[in-house]
């Protein structure tokens, strides 16, 4: 799963980052599933999965976080649908949630 939101979290930064820099050219979805397909995250070790999710993470937060208002409100279009900066960036952080959420009651981790 970590493998999977790192994966992800990439995707989102690189259609946010574009967008934010005023890059207008249409961005293609993505097939979640066949990214997972096409590798094996699981010979990796857990603790490299988080840390380079964590390293990420920290490289987004200090890229985005300077942004002007004007940049976070830019629209582009990702996966056939208009877009803002701030909506790819609650994007970003609600899919962490979901996952971590998914983990506390699909497979009662966390309490």
């Amino acid at each position: 799963m970590i493998g999977h939101i790192a994966d992800t979290e990439r995707i989102f930064a690189y259609r946010a980052l574009r967008i934010a820099r005023g890059d207008t050219t249409p961005l293609p979805g993505f097939e979640q599933d066949a990214y997972v397909r096409a590798t094996d995250f699981n010979a990796r070790r857990l603790s490299d999965l988080l840390e380079e999710f964590a390293c990420q993470r920290r490289a987004n937060v200090l890229c985005f976080q300077p942004l002007t208002e004007a940049e976070v409100a830019r629209r582009g279009t990702a996966s056939s649908a208009s877009v803002s900066v701030r909506a790819l960036l609650y994007i970003m952080a609600g899919h962490v949630l979901h996952h971590i959420e998914s983990l506390r009651t699909d497979y009662r981790v966390g309490g």
